[in-house]
């Protein structure tokens, strides 16, 4: 119970101190906007405490299958730091931030072709968008989506070389997948496939989907509404994170339906499907 107490309370302060980064890292907030970016971060905190502190939790997913949700969390936090060193080094400049954005903007350029999620995300600007503005948003998409693919290839690595779940670790689907109810439906492993092969394809469309349904719902995106750096900085996380996390849970998925299958494959009527062994 201390030990699990212990590690709620650490993961809490780690959430909050993710979600102050931006904020510390790059000045120019009014105080109205530090207040409700503190109100976000406590609400993450308490959030992630209740969760990890619970017997059960009801929707972080994976919780007592590590290192997912450690993997997941080492995106946001590399995004975030990385966009959050190119914006202060507009107004703060330091070898540092001028080494992230300098190769920030080759990876915008070298991404930047027709039809790739970069090219698609400069082009939900609306028209009146200056090439200053472009190059921002190129840079920011480009070092966001990067780190993406760099941390769903180190995902797919640990599947491919079976680390996760770690062998001997008991894998608990009950726990693991609070939101998804394998007594309702058909089989639990076609459940698991068929919404495994949605996570994927949506984590693959949503970077190419999501710029086109705003510049033709919206009209674009206001570059004046991405003036300021806290706002680029989370709309280009959210933008590359989402998709890759779904992309993770898809491919998560897929593992645990094949250990179910494997375990039917031993003929042991005696172990519960809920409870596997990995």
């Amino acid at each position: 119970m201390s030990s699990r107490l212990a590690g709620a309370l650490l993961r809490a302060i780690l959430m909050v101190a993710l979600v102050l980064a931006p904020s510390m890292l790059v000045p120019g907030l009014s105080s109205d906007a530090q207040q409700t970016v503190a109100l976000v971060a406590l609400f993450a905190g308490l959030f992630t405490f209740v969760e990890y502190k619970a017997e059960a939790p009801g929707l972080i997913e994976f919780r007592d299958a590590p290192p997912f949700n450690r993997i997941r969390v080492t995106l946001l936090a590399l995004t975030l730091l990385a966009l959050s060193l190119i914006e202060r080094g507009r107004s703060d400049p330091s070898t540092l931030t001028q080494l992230v954005e300098a190769v920030g903007a080759l990876i915008g350029m070298a991404m930047d072709f027709p039809y790739s999620p970069v090219r698609l995300a400069t082009q939900a600007l609306t028209p009146g968008a200056t090439e200053a503005d472009i190059a921002i948003v190129r840079t920011a998409a480009g070092t966001a989506y990067l780190t993406s693919l760099l941390v769903l290839i180190l995902f797919s690595f640990n599947m491919r070389m079976g680390t996760w779940p770690r062998p001997g670790q008991v894998f608990n689907v009950w726990i693991n997948l609070p939101t998804f109810d394998p007594t309702s439906g058909p089989d639990i492993v076609a459940r698991l496939e068929r919404d495994a092969r949605v996570n994927i394809a949506l984590g693959f469309l949503l970077p190419f989907f999501a710029p086109v349904v705003v510049r033709l719902v919206l009209g674009g995106i206001d570059p004046a509404g991405l003036g300021s750096a806290h706002s680029l900085i989370w709309t280009m996380t959210a933008w590359a994170f989402l998709p890759a996390s779904l992309f993770m849970r898809g491919i998560a998925m897929q593992r645990v339906a094949r250990m179910i299958r494997d375990k039917r494959r031993e003929n042991a009527p005696d172990t519960p499907e809920g409870m596997l062994a990995a």
